[in-house]
């Protein structure tokens, strides 16, 4: 059999609806300067789909910066992967001003937050290692443990009590098999937008033998007194072995780090091969993230304009008799009923009729019969931008349960 024929069988669960949902639902064109206000199909929205948090994208020091580190350096500089010809100082400053930040003693850079995670799991596990990750991790944390050959054991999203479940049945195996035992979770669930409960599992070394990896790429920027994350919120940081962040989200950048003891994060740096085999981060954004984590730390009022606006939106929808789950940070999902036409039609209504784009997640990601709209708000919105989603959201809401979205199939835009 042509190994192609099963492809153009099956497209799988979301590519089925490709030929109806491409450039509309799949795959938009957001125009214009990135901000709460964009151009979809030459018309303005407002967005709630950017994870801009803090409003850095369009930021003049920030755009500033990053025009002068591409003229002055271009976008190949520096040549070939870090470790044979592509470091420099600046990297390592970087390194060092993340390291201070997160509170750890030192730092490397990964080119991106997806692999980054995915080699980081591959370097530290061996097949006599143990993994226990919570069932609601990220994607690529999941595709990080389809590398591990060893036993993996997956806990109850936040359940502290399956979690030792689970780390006893770890610490029988890791006796036997002569290894060790990794805990992952996550310091902000990117489609809940609850946190991990990272002080409980901390609190639970005293009792277990085992390293603690957090993947906090929602945290970083939006969580803690100073934007160091989750572990700073939760009081916590310090019992956090291994620490993930990306600057895809608050940094409006791209690019990630892992941050911890010297001596591991060194063997990180020397055994991972998504960073061993693969170009060096170009200068002018190492540069870019320079000048992001400066405003990160010197500015806390962006911050604080962001959770004035969280606020605003979350109680506004609360008031409203929206359901938007248990979130306790940026993250905003919205829990509806429907079907994937019925998802697809209010989505059109919302961005046709009340300008509003946000992102829907409907079935496999989530159960059949359920919608999830989930918006990201920032410190670029504005209470104009607030007030005029909240009324949109509760006049298609009403033609939702009035099942006035009911069609046969996905529309045809």
């Amino acid at each position: 059999m042509d190994i192609f024929e099963k492809l153009l069988k099956h497209m799988g669960p979301i590519g089925e609806h490709s030929n109806r949902a491409h450039g509309y639902f799949a795959f938009p064109k957001l125009e214009g300067e990135i901000g709460p206000r964009m151009n979809f199909r030459g018309n303005e929205k407002i967005v709630w789909s950017l994870n801009n948090y803090l409003g850095l994208a369009n930021h003049p020091e920030v755009r500033a910066t990053d025009a002068k580190a591409a003229a002055d350096y271009g976008l190949a500089s520096p040549m070939g992967a870090r470790m044979m010809s592509g470091n420099t100082n600046y990297h390592e400053k970087l390194e060092k001003e993340l390291s201070d930040y997160m509170g750890k003693e030192d730092t490397t850079l990964l080119n991106y937050g997806y692999q980054g995670i995915m080699s980081s799991i591959d370097a530290i596990c061996n097949r006599r290692d143990v993994i226990v990750y919570d069932a609601e991790c990220h994607a690529s944390i999941i595709d990080g443990l389809r590398l591990h050959q060893g036993h993996r054991y997956v806990f109850k999203h936040n359940d502290m009590d399956d979690l030792e479940k689970q780390l006893k049945r770890a610490e029988e195996l890791s006796k036997t098999n002569g290894g060790g035992i990794l805990v992952i979770t996550e310091g902000v669930f990117g489609m809940a937008g609850d946190q991990g409960k990272l002080k409980e599992i901390a609190a639970l070394k005293d009792k277990y033998e085992f390293r603690f990896l957090v993947d906090d790429a929602h945290g970083f920027g939006t969580m803690g007194k100073t934007g160091a994350g989750t572990g700073e919120e939760q009081g916590c940081q310090d019992k956090i072995d291994l620490l993930f962040n990306t600057f895809a989200k608050s940094g409006a950048s791209i690019g990630a780090f892992i941050s911890g003891d010297k001596a591991i994060i060194n063997y990180l740096r020397y055994n991972s091969r998504s960073q061993i085999f693969a170009k060096s981060i170009p200068l002018p954004i190492v540069i870019g993230h320079l000048k992001r984590v400066e405003l990160m730390r010197k500015h806390p009022e962006l911050k604080a304009k962001l959770w004035s606006n969280v606020n605003k939106l979350q109680q506004g929808l609360r008031d409203r008799g929206f359901n938007i789950g248990s979130t306790n940070s940026p993250v905003t999902p919205i829990y509806l009923q429907g079907d994937i036409p019925e998802a697809t039609a209010m989505c059109l209504d919302l961005r046709e009729n009340y300008n509003i784009f946000c992102s829907i997640v409907v079935y496999p990601v989530i159960p059949k019969g359920q919608i999830i709209y989930r918006l990201i708000p920032t410190a670029a919105h504005g209470d104009e931008d607030i007030e005029l989603t909240l009324e949109a959201f509760t006049q298609t809401k009403a033609k939702l349960d009035k099942k006035e979205y009911k069609v046969a199939e996905i529309p045809m835009v």
